[in-house]
Order: structure tokens, then C-alpha cells, then sequence
């Protein structure tokens, strides 16, 4: 008994499956405008995807069969194949046609739409939050610095088109996000803070301000804002408030000061000293740069202040010529899909060989 030979091409075959499916193709994408792919590059992988199934399911697909003598072949071969024994090959014909549609899937095909007006919002901002040891006094429930955390989230998740950065500061100051708009990581930072991972004995408000202003520098935002959270009067440091607010100044940075506490000249508990405040200056700050100072004297005033800071920033409106993509995978992915339940459900029906 001869070996099984390597099948022919079913060029014909080919032909009826894909040429309907490249004219119906052409006539969907004729009327999208701006046609293209992302990642053309992907394309590149589609004639060697083809191949090596065309030779696993026609090349290879012979030898892999199993074989049988049977004692009148001769009349056998006289007769002529039917229409199942001319279609033997669709499974496969129809598994090239899907690894074709899944290629271009790929390669990201995309329509653009020239829009004239294209808004885009957003501001960038940078919340300087103090972290020196009287943020733990009571007089904000639990905590100053966990109802200043608290509040802090909350603004974050009312500025969702925003970068947001964080600068924390005691003696010194340091930044602990940059500029984001990964909210989530952000708040997850966020939520890990606590008092003693820096240098609590001080208060820098200039160097919190000073590295704020370093992270905003090289901003492309139209709209620069920075928050200063602070319990306490600048007693650390090597810029003063004041020259911090004149840097601000000269980058078109507005300052928005919180003054968080209960200035009631009395300690919080046996043997702590109550913390000098200076809202006189944290007023000069916000003053000299066009923004606003607050005071918040309880955890309910502290959220009102910064609903009123969520008022008071405006988005930015840059309008300008711009280029919206609409992605058109689904076009072929899902044909393809489609194309390759048949295959399966024709090797499982009719087009099923035993062995």
C-alpha cells in the first residue's frame, strides 16, 4: 500500500470562501473615513500564520490519518467524488480565512474623524500635606492627618480629568506621588501615610511649597494650583513661605492655603505644647499667588473648605483642531470567531473522520 500523499492546494476552494468575503469587506470599509491601522506592522505575521496552517491541514494532514486495505480499491477510484468528498478541505479553507481576520484584528484597524473644536480639560495640582508630629492632636476626628486624608480623597475622586501630585513635609520636605492621573495608585499611597516616616520635629512650609513648585515647572498645564494642608507656623527649613510664594508668582502657580485646627491656645493633652499657628501668613501666601486661604477648625469645616476649593477651580479649556480614532477590530475579530465555530462544527458533523 502506497503512502498517503501531501494534498493539493484547493486553490478553487479558496477562491469561493475568500473572494465573497474580501468583497464584502471592500464595500463595508468604502464609506469609513480615514481607514488605517495602528500597528501595521502585525499584518506582517498574517502570510506566515496562513502557511503553517495551510501545512498542518494539507500538507501534514494526509500522513496523520490512519490508513486501511480494502481488496476493490480499482472500483473505488472509478468512481466519481461527490460533493462532501469535493468539500473534504472547506474546515481548513475556513480556519485560513479566520487566522486572516484575526491578523488585521491585530493590527488595530481604525477609522479617524477630524473634529474642528476639541475640548480638553484639566489643571495640574499639588496637595502639600504636613506630617509634622501635631498632626496627630484630636481636635479633627480621629486625627488631624486622618481626617486630612479623608478629605483629600474625596477631592481626588471629584477630579478625575486632573494630574494630581502629593508633596509631604515636617522638617523637611519631600514628594511623595508626582503628577498622575492614576487616581487609584494615588490613593492607595495615600492611604499608607502616617505619621514618623519622615522627620516630624518642624514644620517647612517654604520647602513643601518650594518642592510643589519644582514638580509644577515644567507643567504644560494652563492652570497650576497647589494646596497647602498645615497645622502649624514655618519653623524649619531653608525657603521662607514668603519667597517660595514669589517663585510661585513668576510660574503663574495659585496657592490655596488650609489652616487645619482648633487655635484655642489650649495643649490636647498632659504634657504637650500647643503648636504656635500663623494664619496671617498663610493668608500673604495664598494672597500673593490669587488664591485663597482657609481655616478649618473642625473635621466638618475642614470638608467645606475644600468643597469650596472644588468650586473655586476652574478647568482649564484648551480648544483646538484634533483627530478621534474609532477602533474597528470587532469588524474582524468576531467574523473570524464566527468562521471558526463553523470549522469546528463541520469537523464534528459531517465533515467528521474516523479514525
Amino acid at each position: 500500500m502506497a503512502e498517503p500523499r501531501a494534498r493539493s492546494i484547493p486553490y478553487g476552494l479558496i477562491a469561493v470562501v475568500c473572494v465573497p468575503i474580501a468583497v464584502a469587506y471592500a464595500v463595508l470599509l468604502r464609506n469609513v473615513e480615514g481607514f488605517r491601522f495602528a500597528h501595521p506592522f502585525a499584518l506582517a505575521l498574517i502570510p506566515f500564520a496562513v502557511a503553517l496552517v495551510a501545512w498542518a491541514g494539507l500538507a501534514r494532514a494526509p500522513a496523520r490519518r490512519g490508513v486501511f486495505t480494502y481488496s476493490r480499491a480499482g472500483e473505488l477510484g472509478a468512481e466519481r467524488p461527490g460533493l462532501v468528498a469535493r468539500l473534504r478541505d472547506l474546515p481548513t479553507v475556513l480556519r485560513l480565512a479566520a487566522v486572516t481576520l484575526i491578523g488585521i484584528a491585530l493590527a488595530r484597524p481604525q477609522s479617524t474623524t477630524i473634529t474642528e473644536d476639541l475640548e480638553l480639560e484639566g489643571i495640574d495640582i499639588v496637595l502639600v500635606l504636613d506630617l509634622s508630629g501635631s498632626m496627630q492632636e484630636t481636635d479633627l476626628v480621629p486625627n488631624r492627618l486622618e481626617a486630612a486624608k479623608t478629605v483629600i480623597q474625596d477631592f481626588v475622586q471629584r477630579r478625575p480629568s486632573d494630574r494630581i501630585g502629593l508633596v509631604i513635609f515636617g522638617r523637611d520636605a519631600y514628594t511623595d506621588i508626582p503628577l498622575t492621573l492614576d487616581h487609584g495608585t494615588f490613593l492607595r499611597m495615600l492611604g499608607e501615610l502616617h505619621l514618623g516616616i519622615i522627620d516630624g520635629r518642624g514644620t517647612a512650609i517654604g520647602n513643601g511649597i518650594g518642592v510643589a513648585l519644582n514638580r509644577l515647572r515644567k507643567s504644560d498645564a494652563k492652570s497650576k494650583v497647589i494646596i497647602v494642608l498645615t497645622d502649624g507656623e514655618n519653623n524649619a527649613g531653608n525657603i521662607s513661605p514668603e519667597q517660595a510664594a514669589r517663585y510661585a508668582q513668576t510660574l503663574g502657580v495659585k496657592i490655596y492655603t488650609v489652616l487645619a485646627g482648633n487655635d484655642d491656645g489650649e495643649a490636647r493633652g498632659p504634657g504637650q505644647q500647643r503648636q504656635p499657628v500663623n494664619p496671617k501668613l498663610l493668608e500673604q501666601i495664598a494672597s500673593m499667588t490669587g488664591g485663597t486661604p482657609y481655616l478649618a477648625t473642625d473635621t466638618r469645616a475642614l470638608h467645606e473648605r475644600f468643597q469650596k476649593i472644588l468650586e473655586d477651580l476652574q478647568k482649564s479649556r484648551i480648544h483646538d483642531r484634533g483627530t478621534l480614532f474609532t477602533e474597528l477590530y470587532r469588524w474582524f475579530l468576531f467574523p473570524a470567531f464566527a468562521l471558526l465555530l463553523l470549522e469546528l462544527a463541520l469537523r464534528l458533523t459531517r465533515f467528521q473522520r474516523i479514525p
